[in-house]
């Protein structure tokens, strides 16, 4: 890891701006926008947020030494006085891994998390491993914090010390398949391709959640694998979570309005309420269902909603859909230039937070998930893929800009795309091959 330290953190960013790295587990932040002076305090997410992803822990586990030495030089690099990886006690091959190698770095140590969700989030996981909260509307850096999760940080060391650019992904492949696997894959390949991963599917209709059961989508095999791909569960068409995440807002509305009881159990287990943010996702469900908007605050506190799901998928008594209506709204407010309001004042958890969380295990089980809960060992993509389609848009911020058209030939690692003006990463392929087509939102290439 030598290189890195060597470099400034302009050159850092640089590099790391041209090499694609972005936060792999999440919306896909720019990494090199998170390299700045003011965190003293950084954060490696070693939590697995969502139900039975087994990505991030094997990984660190594996490459424990690279990783670690790299989260020294990062911490080195913005000047951060110490640098905590959260981890759950409950990945007790992981932590034995990381003691081996901490005790080097006297600003590393460990913060140990308890098996709860949605202890990845990262305002909750900077709250557990620093008693620091994010204050509504506000940003980590704003209190001096800066989190990766595991993934990026290995990214880091790929890109500094290797010299190679983002052109795979780790993918968790599973529920209703032949041989749960974490697999390591070429971007742009295709969803299907990855299942073939994990053999045969085992139901007759499956469908694809893509990211996880929690805020998870529903995708299909012709979709591409991104950067931001953490997960495929394959489940049954009849499966409860497949049912909900085919919701319509009419329907929503209507069913919370003959049966919100208004009990506020979706609030009192709400991850960011009880860390003081101002939402409140019962009188929300109220407010919509009865047309109120005497109290604009109720609406415009949505803003603050992380959409982990747990209101609609834990919570709820009735099983109707608090996040999804918010989201719904969220998006809305959005769509006229709203932006979320800045608190007034500082806030505080609650004090009844520690009995409020909610146990991986019950969750799993509420959603029917338990039986899906399998070892799915990291491995390395089995066969070749012949064609990638690389989407432009793998990040937040602009989409990169294609820098090669039709017809030309390329070669793997090649960059296919540049960095954009302000916030964007650079696109390489993970193959060699043709270029066959190039639009403003991708670029497929085939061998």
């Amino acid at each position: 890891m030598g290189e890195t330290g060597q470099l400034s953190l302009e050159e850092l960013g640089a590099l790391l701006r041209e090499s694609g790295v972005v936060g792999a587990g999440g919306a896909g932040f720019p990494t090199y926008a998170k390299l700045d002076k003011r965190a003293d305090t950084i954060i490696m997410n070693c939590a697995e947020c969502e139900p039975l992803l087994k990505l991030h822990r094997q990984l660190l586990e594996r490459q424990a030494g690279e990783i670690v030495e790299t989260f020294h030089r990062i911490a080195m690099a913005v000047g951060a006085k110490e640098a905590v990886i959260g981890i759950k006690k409950a990945y007790k091959e992981t932590v034995a891994a990381l003691r081996e190698y901490i005790g080097e770095y006297p600003e590393i140590r460990l913060g140990l998390l308890e098996e709860v969700y949605p202890a990845g989030d990262e305002v909750v996981l900077i709250y557990e491993v620093t008693g620091k909260i994010v204050p509504p509307g506000g940003l980590p850096i704003g209190i001096g914090v800066a989190v990766f999760n595991v993934e990026t940080v290995y990214n880091i060391y790929r890109a500094a010390v290797l010299g190679e650019p983002v052109q795979d992904k780790l993918v968790s492949i599973v529920g209703e398949v032949e041989r749960p696997v974490t697999v390591r894959l070429p971007l742009g390949c295709s969803i299907g391709e990855a299942v073939r991963q994990a053999g045969k599917v085992t139901v007759e209709n499956p469908v694809y959640f893509i990211g996880g059961p929690m805020m998870g989508f529903e995708g299909n095999a012709a979709m591409p694998v991104t950067k931001t791909t953490n997960a495929v569960l394959v489940l049954p068409e009849e499966h409860l979570l497949v049912q909900r995440k085919r919701r319509r807002s009419s329907v929503d509305l209507k069913r919370a309005a003959a049966a919100c009881c208004q009990c506020s159990m979706c609030t009192d287990l709400c991850p960011r309420h009880l860390l003081g943010h101002p939402i409140e996702p019962h009188k929300f469900m109220r407010a919509a269902t009865c047309k109120d908007i005497q109290d604009t605050d109720i609406f415009l506190n949505t803003m603050f909603c992380s959409s982990c799901g747990l209101c609609e998928n834990y919570s709820c008594m009735q099983g109707l859909s608090p996040r999804s209506l918010i989201a719904d709204y969220k998006a809305g407010l959005r769509a006229h230039g709203i932006k979320p309001p800045k608190a007034e004042e500082s806030v505080h958890a609650a004090p009844e937070r520690e009995f409020r969380r909610a146990p991986m295990e019950r969750l799993k089980a509420r959603l029917d998930l338990a039986k899906y809960d399998k070892p799915a060992p990291l491995t390395d993509m089995t066969g070749e893929v012949e064609q990638v389609k690389l989407m432009l848009g793998q990040h937040i911020g602009a989409p990169a800009l294609p820098v090669v058209k039709a017809m030309d030939t390329v070669e793997k690692g090649q960059m296919v795309a540049k960095p954009a003006e302000g916030l964007s990463v650079g696109i390489h392929t993970p193959i060699g091959g043709k270029v066959v087509e190039v639009t403003g939102k991708y670029v497929i290439i085939k061998k």
